[in-house]
């Protein structure tokens, strides 16, 4: 009866020493056998920590990840159409430029930290949708960037071939909108009239030295201003410039024009006043 007790009392103390133990697998039994619960948990934790953007401003000439993460955000809003190819062109300054005008953001196509702000509490809800690249400069050397293109059209290559001054297919494109925009309803001699005042900026050393720069400098042209710079401009637009490139400047050589009707500038009429074609007067 003593060694039967003694046996008893044995296996009660090898009970309570193994329970820890028998707690401890059951406790993992328990994560295995729902291991996706257990990933949605590090997952989250993981999303909650990864930043939106860098810290660096991104500007034309940037590339990298940062540059996809800005255009898929502003195609998911509509202002961005081109591919994303993670290189910081003029079509993505124009809707960067585009995107901070319509925020209330000085529009300087450059992307700083407002701006950056702004545009991730409008895209929340983004998610990349396509694969990045850090080809694109190659691609772009190739000729395949431009052969992917959504926006290349025969009218577009019909700009090119006059194109003497060796602007880029978005400049072109830029020029033709800013024509429609700026134009429309005016004499074809006024349209036309409209792309050389853009040429001759360029040309000369007082303002921006390409097409889009000319036309996104602040204040200048009021469709910028009003939005009108974004409608898809039509044949007789793109004709205007495809003129103005072959060399016909029926402004004389000016770098302003004015409609006297709306003008609200007092400065402009200081201006020296050239002619007067359509319901614009251009001036020096």
């Amino acid at each position: 009866m003593k060694k039967h007790n003694q046996w008893i009392f044995a296996l009660l103390t090898l009970a309570m020493a193994a329970a820890p133990f028998a707690g401890l697998f059951f406790k993992d039994q328990d994560v295995y056998a729902n291991p996706q619960q257990a990933t949605s948990v590090m997952t989250v934790s993981e999303e909650e920590v990864l930043p939106a953007f860098g810290t660096t401003p991104l500007k034309v000439g940037s590339s990298g990840q940062d540059v996809y993460e800005l255009q898929g955000r502003l195609k998911h809003l509509g202002y961005y159409a081109g591919k994303i190819d993670s290189q910081f062109g003029t079509k993505t300054k124009n809707a960067v430029t585009w995107f901070q005008w319509k925020f209330g953001i000085e529009a300087d196509g450059v992307v700083g930290a407002k701006t950056k702000l702004k545009l991730y509490n409008a895209t929340k809800a983004w998610k990349p949708t396509e694969p990045s690249t850090t080809t694109a400069k190659k691609n772009t050397a190739n000729g395949n960037t431009a052969a992917a293109d959504s926006g290349k059209t025969n009218t577009t290559a019909e700009l090119s071939s006059g194109n003497t001054m060796g602007l880029s297919e978005n400049d072109l494109k830029i020029m033709a909108n800013a024509v429609y925009g700026e134009s429309r309803g005016e004499p074809f001699e006024g349209q036309v009239a409209v792309a050389a005042v853009i040429l001759n900026r360029v040309k000369s050393p007082s303002f921006p030295n390409t097409p889009s720069g000319v036309i996104f400098q602040p204040g200048a042209f009021t469709a910028v201003a009003d939005g009108q710079i974004y409608l898809e401009p039509n044949e007789q637009a793109r004709k205007a410039v495809q003129q103005a490139l072959n060399g016909w400047d029926p402004s004389g050589g000016c770098l302003y024009y004015f409609n006297p009707k709306t003008a609200t500038s007092k400065w402009i009429w200081s201006r020296p006043q050239v002619k007067t074609i359509g319901e614009h007067i251009f001036c020096m």
